[in-house]
């Protein structure tokens, strides 16, 4: 692949990241941007003292950038990097490669020019990596996992039968109950039994026992929850068709009346913890709807229902 301008902006979502990686550098441990749409929210502006005036907005496919107290400033992420930089050109484009991790240049040096025929393959069908992460026998109690395992292997137990009688007895239990209402000994029952009753997937990782600090290997994927969704079916394929986020997994809760939304994520540009408070305000800015916050931790437990509509992405059945 060559170094241009079009590789990066196919790389960096439109030149988004770019803005990310430079506000970053300034503001380290702030949300330096909040998606709406195809709009950002007014963004901190290093080069107007840190003021709240830099707006970023999606113009055929790039991320421009102006800031509202001054027209003159305005431009493309390439411009902006420049004014960081201090670079122009073949320079910029390399110095962005390399910040941003893009590995362009070694893509160009990988292919000679006359590849094997091995390398033509790969390069049109190329090799997707399946996320492991740790799987638990219920009960919740039980914090040492039995084994790893992967997202399609996931898919296909829900898929199954092997949860169908506990997720329809659970939700018997809840039946009288709509949308998270009520209290008392029925509710306390329903917890109680899925607690008792559901295995269960730490998604984001893979560890030696359940809890942050005995992560052994991050999966890339952080999971979504919504609880308590009126419309289940219809936030189900606003979520599929979402401009900005690919959909790894996306299941029905045990309960019936929530979502499980499994996104990628990528820890070389931000930590779990600000990835999860990026897109919880990203979901309440465009779907109006708040998140369990449990998502910030990297070993949230998430239970394992029966959903035959499960979607995984079909990049991972294309093997």
């Amino acid at each position: 692949m060559e170094l241009s301008k079009k590789a990066i902006l196919d790389k960096t979502h439109y030149g988004l990241n770019i803005y990310a990686h430079i506000l970053r550098s300034f503001y380290p441990d702030e949300l330096v941007i909040h998606l709406s749409g195809k709009k950002c929210l007014p963004a901190r502006n290093p080069f107007n003292n840190g003021k709240e005036t830099l707006i970023l907005e999606n113009r055929d496919w790039v991320f421009c950038f102006q800031d509202v107290e001054n027209p003159d400033f305005t431009g493309n992420p390439f411009d902006f990097a420049a004014l960081y930089y201090n670079l122009t050109g073949f320079d910029l484009l390399k110095k962005l490669d390399e910040d941003l991790n893009l590995g362009i240049l070694k893509e160009t040096r990988f292919h000679s020019p006359c590849p094997t025929k091995k390398l033509i393959l790969e390069s049109i069908h190329p090799k997707v990596l399946i996320p492991k992460f740790s799987f638990f026998r219920h009960p919740v109690t039980n914090t040492i996992p039995e084994r790893e395992i992967s997202l399609v292997e996931v898919f296909e137990l829900i898929k199954s039968n092997k949860y169908k009688q506990q997720t329809e007895e659970l939700r018997s239990l809840l039946s009288p109950l709509h949308f998270g209402e009520g209290s008392g000994e029925r509710l306390n029952s329903a917890r109680k039994y899925k607690a008792e009753n559901f295995d269960y997937a730490t998604f984001s990782g893979i560890f030696s026992k359940r809890g942050d600090n005995n992560l052994l290997k991050h999966s890339g994927l952080i999971t979504i929850d919504f609880d308590h969704i009126s419309d289940v079916e219809t936030l189900k394929e606003k979520l599929l068709a979402d401009e900005y986020f690919d959909t790894e997994m996306l299941f029905i809760s045990p309960s019936g009346d929530g979502l499980k939304w499994i996104v990628a994520i990528d820890l070389t540009k931000g930590s779990h913890q600000l990835y999860f408070k990026a897109i919880a305000a990203y979901i309440l800015k465009t779907y109006q709807l708040e998140v369990d916050k449990s998502g910030k931790d990297i070993s949230r437990a998430c239970f394992l229902p029966y959903d035959s509509e499960v979607f995984i992405n079909p990049k991972y059945l294309q093997q």
